[in-house]
Order: structure tokens, then C-alpha cells, then sequence
């Protein structure tokens, strides 16, 4: 028997029409034929104070990404192993914070609200491996800051939007690494932080804001430093796809810090101004360093030895047994607290409320 082309498309139709729907096991959020069609806005002010965080930094991303294609010549990236295709990928980069600023733009601009626009900033770098050093430290915070508090967002459908164009950061972030000749990802999971951290990393390179900018509500923390840091850039290795050299640092290794004192509380442009967490008794005098990296929140107890100074140990130890994935590797960071609170990836932010200062910490 021959069917007509109408009789078969009659007979897939009726089939279809009487058709179960695909099968979804029991749990899950926004998974069913039923379920509320996803909206893509914000839902609270902790949606949009994240949200908006985030797009300040996509922001200084898009610029910092175009200043240093703009400032170094050609030769200037030759020198440092970096051909005119490799600066074309810094460009695309580029091209790609113009869609991710875009993106939070539109989700954050739903119901008349105002998301923020592109501040002035400045830079303390003034050659092209210090600048792709510090691109792939700006990039491992903003890819970090948003991990920390994604699963926390009461939007689920922004959170989806988010996500997809998070994990494009940690590929720059991974590239950058390559870039200043490094090895591109010597940590077995990345790591979250809260707003608070990522925030406090972004603000001291801001110099003024559009006054119609709404004010970013989280906290800002004094500044840690780390007097003998390690520096990425280890001279003879050169933008790579891939470098197997020695570890910057090892566990053991005595961490001098400084940090400053606080300047009181967050003023309306949010830039300057630092305070400690709600349960600190006297920023003076921290107890403990925190160990921020992959899924470990480590203390190693703190030595003071002058005022706004002293020392620490590097911890060992490994995420699991039977691995070489040490707990404090990559661009870590790090923290001085006035006590030593459990905490795990998901509630991370409970830390805010011991910390003195914060800071990054180059462990390789």
C-alpha cells in the first residue's frame, strides 16, 4: 500500500497529538510542559545587587581588555611572546564583554530599574606582561564572584543566563594564564566567592562613576597584601599553550602580610571606604589566616609583629587523599579573620562577618 505525503503528515500529526509527554523524573524546577515559563529579570534586591556587581565587572573587563590592545604596540607584545594572532584573541575577548554587558544590561534594566553603566578606572601596570598578569587576576575574581553567589540567586532563568556567560570568563581567565606563560589550570575545581570579596578586589581600580550608577550595597574589606608574593611571570617562559615548570610556592612557606585599617563605613560611591565584618572585636589584632581556593576554606594561625603587620605559614594538605591536588595552588586567595568559622563552598559568605582585610594570594 502507497501513502501520500498529506496521509503520512495526517498520521504523525494525530500521533503527536496523542502523544505522552517525555517522561521527567520526580524533583526539578521549571522542567515541565506546565511549569511557569521562565522570566528573565530580577526578582529581589539580592538578584539585582548581585547582577548589578557582576556587570560593573564585565565593565572594567571590556575596558581593561581594549587599553592594553590599544596601549602596547606590536612589538611590544612580540617582546613578550605574544603575536599579532594572540592579540587579536585579547580583542575578541573584548568583543565578548560587550555581549555579556549587554545581556545583565537587559536583565537588569526589567521594570524600570537602572543597571550600572561604565565607570572610569586606572591601572598599575605598565608593560604587557604585567598586564596579562593582571588580566588573569581580574579575570579569577570575576569568575569567582559570580560562582559564589549563583546558586543563591532567586532568579533561576537569570541564573541560567549568568552561568553561560561565566563559564566564557574562566576560559579568558585560562587564557591569560597561557598568555604570561603559565600553566592554564593547576586547580582541580574553581573556586566561589561572595559579593563582599569580589567587590573588594574590584574597587580600588575605579576612579569615578556615572552619578545615575546605583550604589553597589555590599561591603568593602581593607586591603591584605602580600609583601613577598610570588610573581607569575617567571622570566624564559613566555606565552605557551602549556608550561610544565616549578611551583611558586610550597607548604611551609612563611607569608608575610600587611593590611590596612579600616576607613569606616561604605560611603554612597562605594569606592573608598572599608569596614571589617559585623563580628570582629578588633581589626587590630587578627587571630587567623583564611585560605580561599577550590573547595577548601583553610586557617592557618597569624603572627603579628608590628601594627597592620605579621606572618603566616602557606598550609599543606590536599582536596582528597590520594590526589596532588594541594589545597592553596593557581590565584588563590586569601584572608585575615578574627576568628575561624566552618564553612563550605555554599555558605562561603558567612565569612564576611569575621573578615579584617582581603587579598589575593599568586600560589602558582
Amino acid at each position: 500500500m502507497r501513502f501520500t505525503k498529506s496521509a503520512i503528515t495526517a498520521l504523525f500529526a494525530a500521533v503527536l497529538a496523542n502523544a505522552a509527554p517525555a517522561p521527567v523524573p520526580a524533583g526539578g524546577v521549571g522542567v515541565r510542559p506546565n511549569d511557569t515559563a521562565p522570566e528573565y529579570h530580577t526578582m529581589t534586591d539580592f538578584d539585582f545587587q548581585s547582577l548589578n556587581l557582576a556587570l560593573n565587572q564585565e565593565w572594567i573587563e571590556l575596558d581593561l581588555f581594549n587599553y592594553g590592545v590599544r596601549t602596547f604596540s606590536v612589538e611590544d607584545f612580540a617582546a613578550a611572546g605574544i603575536n599579532e594572532e594572540e592579540i587579536s584573541l585579547i580583542q575578541f575577548m573584548a568583543n565578548q564583554e560587550v555581549g555579556h554587558a549587554t545581556l545583565l544590561t537587559n536583565i537588569l534594566s526589567a521594570y524600570g530599574r537602572t543597571p550600572a553603566k561604565q565607570c572610569t578606572y586606572a591601572y598599575d601596570f605598565y608593560t604587557v606582561r604585567d598586564f596579562v598578569n593582571f588580566c588573569q587576576r581580574l579575570t579569577r575574581w570575576g569568575e569567582s564572584g559570580v560562582y559564589g553567589f549563583l546558586p543563591h540567586l532567586d532568579s533561576r532563568p537569570s541564573a541560567q543566563l549568568l552561568l553561560q556567560s561565566i563559564t566564557t570568563e574562566a576560559r579568558q581567565q585560562m587564557a591569560f594564564r597561557q598568555l604570561a606563560g603559565a600553566f592554564p589550570m593547576p586547580v582541580y575545581f574553581e573556586t566561589g566567592i561572595s559579593q563582599a570579596m569580589a567587590w573588594t578586589s574590584l574597587q580600588p581600580y575605579l576612579i569615578s562613576c556615572p552619578a545615575e550608577n546605583p550604589r553597589i550595597e555590599w561591603p568593602i574589606f581593607p586591603a591584605l597584601n602580600v609583601t613577598n608574593d610570588a610573581n607569575l611571570l617567571v622570566d624564559g617562559y613566555n606565552a605557551a599553550i602549556s608550561h610544565n615548570r616549578t611551583s611558586l610556592t610550597e607548604p611551609g612557606r612563611q607569608v608575610q602580610i600587611t593590611w590596612e585599617a579600616p576607613k569606616g563605613n561604605v560611603s554612597y560611591d562605594g569606592l573608598y571606604n572599608t569596614t571589617v565584618g559585623g563580628n570582629v572585636t578588633d581589626p587590630t589584632a587578627p587571630k587567623y589566616v583564611a585560605w580561599i581556593n577550590q573547595l577548601n576554606a583553610t586557617y592557618t594561625e597569624f603572627n603579628q609583629t608590628g601594627n597592620y603587620s605579621g606572618y603566616t605559614f602557606q598550609p599543606g594538605g590536599v582536596v582528597f587523599n590520594n590526589t596532588d591536588d594541594g589545597i592553596v595552588n593557581g590565584t588563590s586567595f586569601i584572608a585575615l579573620t578574627d576568628s575561624n568559622p566552618y564553612v563550605t563552598p555554599y555558605n562561603l559568605s558567612l565569612l564576611n562577618d569575621v573578615i579584617i582585610a582581603w587579598g589575593l594570594y599568586q600560589a602558582n
